[in-house]
């Protein structure tokens, strides 16, 4: 079901990157309903040279304090497997927006559009979550956000679009990391990608000594899946961490 019309990202969940791929491959493009997706080809390579990638990492995000300090050691060892594969990687920034407040003022009443019939019929008290940060109060305080506002936003949103594809013109890829930062709030990434569309493959890159599992994000060109994908395959092959299974599970 959709979240927000021009926010969400569709994508397959596998265990392993290319089953991801050959997921994609079937799903992606057209359907003759929706007006809203491009036909552009997906070429997948599953013998692409990933030295031959452009790849940056965001080097502020990854020398921030985690909220666990196991988390961030992952994340640079993430890093030196990149380097061991011959990936030269580049430092980059994010642009210096403001996107959070951007996701305030733009999805949150997006959401509402799509939640609208539910909240105002109360269908929402159904919900098992009824804390005061749940969908219903989220949507009902979205209700609330000025117009010129939401279309300021939105111009802010354009400038972001346009300040990432000139970071994004000279990379194929970036690496980002997943976890939370030292404030326990959401790793910005999150927040710009949400809003320009970049597609983003996620996957394990270790545990935490009470095993909970960590995982380290790839970002890469609109329409370039491919070689987003490639990138992170030649991680997961270089590490086995797709491969566990909970202690309880059976192998």
């Amino acid at each position: 079901m959709p979240g927000a019309w021009s926010f969400d990202k569709v994508g397959p969940m596998c265990r392993a990157v290319e089953d991801c791929a050959v997921v994609l491959n079937a799903i992606h493009g057209p359907d003759g309903l929706d007006l809203t997706v491009t036909e552009l080809p997906f070429n997948w390579n599953a013998m692409q040279d990933v030295r031959e990638l452009r790849v940056g990492y965001l080097k502020d995000a990854f020398a921030q304090q985690r909220v666990f300090e196991e988390e961030r050691a992952n994340d640079q060892a993430t890093l030196e497997t990149l380097r061991s594969l011959g990936v030269n990687l580049r430092a980059i920034e994010l642009p210096n927006l403001p996107a959070n407040a951007m996701l305030t003022t733009s999805v949150f009443p997006e959401i509402c559009a799509v939640w609208d019939e539910m909240i105002r019929t109360g269908q929402d008290a159904q919900l098992t979550r009824q804390d005061p940060d749940h969908i219903g109060n989220a949507c009902r305080t979205a209700r609330f956000v000025p117009a010129v506002e939401y279309v300021e936003s939105s111009r802010a949103r354009m400038l972001l679009m346009i300040a990432m594809a000139k970071i994004m013109a000279d990379l194929d890829a970036y690496v980002a990391p997943q976890s939370r930062i030292e404030d326990n709030s959401i790793n910005p990434n999150l927040w710009v990608t949400n809003l320009t569309g970049h597609p983003a493959a996620v996957v394990p890159n270790g545990f935490t000594k009470h095993g909970k599992p960590t995982g380290i994000t790839f970002i890469g060109n609109l329409y370039e899946e491919a070689k987003l994908l490639a990138l992170a395959k030649a991680y997961q092959d270089a590490t086995a961490f797709h491969l566990e299974h909970p202690r309880s599970f059976a192998n």
